[in-house]
């Protein structure tokens, strides 16, 4: 992939990774059990994060380590392939824990830009 590809895909990850945070706002893992729709569509959105990151070339995920890539794509194929198990319990927790750190991240890379290279 190009550099501008990583970075469109970089943005896909922070878009859609701020929009899930925004969107489950305060809910408590107790509704977020009772609210399908907000199940659906953070499942979606986490779906969406993974499988940009998994478009990010290798070169560039060298370069950005600090991400959690395998953890990331990982979640992608659970929700994806395991779509009649999906534990909203972590689901929640992902939304709540994990997607704020990567925001971040992705916010520092996102400053660097040009300095990425191919």
């Amino acid at each position: 992939m190009s550099k501008r590809d990583d970075q469109v895909s970089l943005k896909d990850m922070l878009g859609h990774a701020c929009e899930a945070v925004e969107l489950l706002g305060k809910t408590g893992r107790e509704n977020l059990g009772r609210n399908r729709i907000m199940q659906l569509a953070l499942t979606r959105l986490v779906e969406i994060v993974g499988e940009a990151a998994n478009r990010v070339s290798p070169e560039t995920r060298q370069q950005t380590s600090a991400i959690p890539w395998p953890q990331i794509i990982g979640m992608r194929n659970r929700l994806v392939h395991g779509y009649d198990v999906i534990d909203y319990e972590l689901l929640w927790d992902t939304v709540t824990n994990d997607l704020p750190p990567l925001i971040a991240a992705l916010l520092e890379i996102e400053k660097q830009g040009d300095r990425l290279k191919d």
